[in-house]
């Protein structure tokens, strides 16, 4: 069974960084695609980050530059580094995972954390 577990969110002000932590169960972070999806009040989730099996990486448009995704397979982590936290940030952050990578919307990935909320003030 897969288990996520995320951790890290908090509030922040505006240009302040946080950084998101997701535990996997057994093996999880090394052999599947997983990712970073965030939900803000009355919206849609939508796909933040994003690392492959194969390491490569992608962003949403709005965080590029500013978020970093990475893993520790040693540790089963995935890992979301914030900086330059904007209000548009606020949301409850999920982490993910799909033992293939298709797609980046939610419906492709089968495994889910509880989520973590992450709100940025002004």
């Amino acid at each position: 069974q897969v288990q996520l577990v995320e951790s890290g969110g908090g509030s922040v002000q505006v240009g302040g960084s946080l950084r998101l932590s997701c535990v996997a169960s057994r093996y999880i972070a090394s052999t599947y695609c997983m990712g970073w999806f965030r939900q803000a009040a009355g919206k849609e989730r939508e796909g933040v980050a994003f690392i492959k099996r194969d390491g490569s990486t992608r962003y949403a448009d709005s965080v590029k530059g500013r978020f970093t995704v990475s893993k520790d397979n040693a540790k089963n982590t995935l890992y979301l580094e914030m900086n330059s936290l904007s209000p548009e940030d606020t949301a409850m952050y999920y982490c993910a995972a799909a033992p293939y990578w298709y797609t980046s919307v939610p419906t492709a990935f089968p495994y889910w954390g509880q989520g973590t909320q992450v709100t940025v003030s002004s």
